[in-house]
């Protein structure tokens, strides 16, 4: 064999051997990486819920008679003592002392109505009082430096809910005495007799909203028979159900914001009360979900939700947690320290081309990014989602986008 055939075939098989040596040689992973931020960092619960009325009156038949055909209709509006409905009573021919008897123990709860709100009254305004004045001495001690802003924010929503109620007590105080005064109408058409009988007028208690007319024809009604359902569509509050588990960080003045109710931008709300029974829901899923009913006032100006009604769906986010100018890192981005301590979190931080296993203290977390108190700064990169093959020390290669 020639020599420079020789040569040939040793310089061919040079080749494949290293060929097959970078075909087979381990390489940098690539991996996508972000830049750790600063700013604000929010936790929030979202959930759908639904506008609900906060009082609802369904008012009923005082005695019984022949109703005419109403003239109210579903969405009018009605002003407290307007006339809902008209009844032609249907009195017996012999007047009886049980007849008597129903219609004066009508009137006597009617007026027992009327002293147990006058008494809610009393008490919503003596709650009221006091709030105003905690809310004065916070300001004052504000103004001096010895209460903090988050003491005097509680301290202003107690107050405004504190007022609430007092207006919310004045209105069943209203509507109970409209309750007198019907019980007492009935009662003088029960005293009159056929010879005295003539058309009774049904009254609303409230200045409100015809929900629904349940009664829309001329008929013959019995006493207690309901005929209209009235409500103020101004006094909406919002019914989350969240997980008892997340209800649990869903404290009462936790700032909520209302999206997805059909008008432009969001509202805004607090969270009021969160009921103290839980039940138990079906999940789409076909799971068993424990749940409570979260309360939500709308504190946006009435002008911007005015076309919300009853029973609308609507998508809130419950502020369970915030902290401004900290240091924020994607979620993508945590794993968990192998074999260190349960709920010990670390990031892989890119340096001069290799990836560093870096342990971190975290302040919050959600599904998007984490709140980090210690381990990181502002303008480092991390690595995201990253592989089996991203190792502490590892040289890696950032991927192009």
């Amino acid at each position: 064999m020639k020599q420079k055939t020789v040569w040939m075939l040793a310089g061919g098989l040079a080749g494949a051997v290293a060929l097959m040596a970078w075909a087979f040689a381990s390489r940098p992973p690539e991996v996508e990486v972000a830049t750790v931020a600063q700013g604000r960092f929010e936790a929030t619960i979202e959930e759908d819920a639904r506008t609900r009325l906060r009082d609802r009156y369904v008012v009923s038949a005082p005695l019984a008679g022949r109703l005419a055909r109403p003239a109210l209709r579903d969405g009018d509006r009605v002003a407290a003592g307007a006339v809902v409905a008209s009844l032609q009573p249907v009195l017996p021919a012999l007047l009886d002392e049980r007849t008597l008897a129903e219609q004066r123990a009508r009137v006597d709860a009617a007026l027992a109505q009327v002293q147990r709100a006058a008494a809610r009254v009393a008490a919503a305004a003596a709650s009221a009082g006091q709030a105003q004045a905690e809310l004065r001495r916070s300001e004052q001690l504000a103004r001096d430096g010895f209460v903090s802003p988050t003491r005097l924010d509680a301290e202003r929503l107690a107050a405004q809910v504190a007022q609430k109620e007092h207006e919310a007590a004045l209105a069943d105080r209203r509507a109970a005495e409209q309750g007198v005064l019907q019980a007492r109408a009935a009662l003088a058409a029960v005293q009159a007799g056929p010879a005295g009988a003539g058309a009774f007028a049904v009254r609303a208690p409230i200045d409100g909203q015809v929900l629904r007319m349940l009664q829309t024809s001329e008929a013959t009604v019995a006493t207690g028979t309901p005929l209209v359902e009235l409500g103020d569509t101004r006094r909406l509050e919002v019914v989350a159900e969240l997980l008892t588990t997340d209800a649990l960080r869903a404290v009462p003045g936790s700032a909520v914001r209302i999206e997805r109710w059909g008008g432009a931008g969001t509202l805004d709300g607090r969270v009021r009360m969160v009921e103290p029974a839980a039940f138990t829901k079906v999940s789409a899923l076909g799971v068993e979900e424990q749940r409570v009913e979260v309360l939500i006032d709308i504190t946006s100006p009435p002008e911007r939700w005015a076309a919300l009604g009853d029973g609308y769906r609507v998508g809130v986010r419950v502020l369970v947690e915030a902290a401004d100018a900290v240091v924020k890192v994607p979620a993508a981005a945590l794993f968990p320290v192998p074999g260190g301590a349960p709920g010990a979190m670390a990031v892989f931080v890119l340096r001069e081309g290799r990836a560093v296993q870096q342990p971190v203290q975290l302040g919050g977390r959600h599904g998007a990014e984490a709140w980090v108190r210690e381990g990181l700064r502002a303008g480092e990169q991390v690595v995201i989602y990253p592989g089996s093959a991203v190792r502490d020390g590892a040289r890696v290669k950032v991927r192009s986008t």
